[in-house]
């Protein structure tokens, strides 16, 4: 259930532009169902996935932007799954980058491992 003070602030959210140009509202049921789908069968709690939407969420508000790519919030997804297991953050990424083969995933892997040794920013937490 959503408060007033969440209903509020949804409606400040852009709007997701599409790869094929379409436009639709952002939908933060939406991007919890595909970041649960990447974290299923992990140790990963709800909490979690909800304090990561949340983050992706408070992002887009900061943002104050009418529209917003669709990519864009992928690769916000990405880094907030980056952040809470390496396993769903390659699942997401070889959906959200349409991996053709397994040399692609191990580029992905091998930017994962570079992510973990770069200190942590601020803005992921």
């Amino acid at each position: 259930r959503f408060t007033t003070y969440e209903r509020c602030a949804d409606e400040r959210l852009p709007l997701v532009v599409k790869g094929d140009g379409r436009r639709e509202p952002f939908s933060r049921e939406k991007l919890m169902m595909g970041i649960q789908k990447a974290c299923q069968k992990r140790d990963i709690s709800v909490s979690e996935i909800e304090k990561a939407v949340s983050r992706i969420v408070r992002k887009l508000q900061e943002l104050d932007r009418d529209e917003i790519p669709a990519r864009n919030i992928g690769e916000y997804v990405m880094d907030q799954l980056a952040d809470l297991d390496d396993v769903a953050y390659i699942r997401f990424a070889s959906v959200y980058w349409r991996f053709d083969d397994i040399s692609e995933f191990n580029r992905h892997i091998e930017e994962l491992k570079r992510r973990k040794t770069r200190p942590r920013s601020k803005e992921t937490t």
